[in-house]
């Protein structure tokens, strides 16, 4: 009978507060570029919202027009950049005005980076 990998439970979790911080990272660098909005939110939530996308939430980033997939509704606006950088890093893929999936993301690297300017994909 094989013995747990102490190591490995020390990577998976290393590995899950990398991604973690990587949220938390990419929400105070938005909201920072932005000159707008208040970064605490994302930062608290960061933990609640990796362990959901990653053990509770049944979706195929390939495929987010999935009938049975789980929907995550957030409708805080300071919270907004938690939705997006997550979006981003789970790479969900868009989807075109014909319904399509395309190769590229739902939420690009280009558009955190225009966290709430005019015409921005991620305004709110």
């Amino acid at each position: 009978m094989s013995q747990p990998n102490p190591a490995l439970g020390s990577r998976e979790a290393a590995i899950d507060q990398l991604s973690i911080n990587t949220i938390r990272t990419l929400a105070i660098d938005a909201v920072q570029q932005a000159n707008s909005g208040h970064p605490g939110a994302p930062m608290g939530l960061a933990p609640v919202v990796y362990q959901l996308w990653q053990k509770f939430l049944r979706y195929d980033p390939a495929d987010p027009t999935w009938l049975n997939r789980d929907r995550f509704v957030l409708s805080a606006g300071h919270a907004s950049m938690l939705l997006y950088a997550t979006l981003h890093l789970a790479g969900v893929r868009a989807v075109n005005t014909k319904g399509e999936v395309t190769d590229g993301l739902a939420v690009p690297m280009e558009e955190i980076k225009r966290f709430r300017a005019a015409g921005a994909r991620c305004r709110q």
